[in-house]
């Protein structure tokens, strides 16, 4: 049985991998028994480790700050990202959906504060960085994963990452 999370869900959670069980995370209250309320920009994902096979983000990566001060400095996207990989069984998929640069989707609405390129999630948190090491790991990135898929859907960048476990240096 497969089982997805989308975050950012709204009042119904999508659901692109035609999982058996469906979940979501939202910041409203009051809502269905499978969406969980969170503010993920300072709460961590409310369900336990490798609980999903999938993951969704829908129109809500550029809302979440890189960087706040609550009032310690932490990386909110960062952290994000690490809950991502937390709940995601090994092998499973991360799929972003966000308007990207160049296109002006990204900037129009105020409260896109995490402008998100081409290159952000093959370097910062993939496989693709020079080493093989994501970037992100400066700024305390855990976890990895290798790209699957990233193409242009309009102003959206469609972005598909799976979780794989870290290579062993030798």
């Amino acid at each position: 049985m497969t089982k997805t999370l989308d975050l950012g869900c709204g009042p119904v959670p999508k659901n692109p991998f035609n999982a058996d069980e469906i979940f979501g995370v939202d910041v409203r209250e009051n809502l269905e028994t499978n969406i969980k309320s969170a503010d993920l920009v300072v709460e961590p994902i409310p369900f336990d480790d490798d609980s999903f096979n999938y993951v969704t983000a829908h129109d809500l990566i550029e809302h979440i700050p890189r960087l706040i001060y609550t009032p310690k400095r932490r990386n909110a996207f960062v952290e994000l990202m690490n809950e991502v990989h937390r709940v995601l069984q090994t092998g499973g998929l991360f799929l972003s959906s966000t308007p990207a640069y160049p296109h002006a989707a990204a900037f129009v609405d105020p409260t896109h504060v995490n402008i998100i390129t081409e290159g952000t999630f093959p370097l910062y948190f993939a496989d693709q960085a020079p080493g093989g090491l994501p970037w992100a790991a400066i700024y305390g990135f855990k976890g990895h994963f290798t790209v699957k898929l990233q193409e242009w859907r309009g102003p959206h960048l469609l972005t598909v990452l799976q979780k794989i476990t870290r290579p062993v240096a030798i």
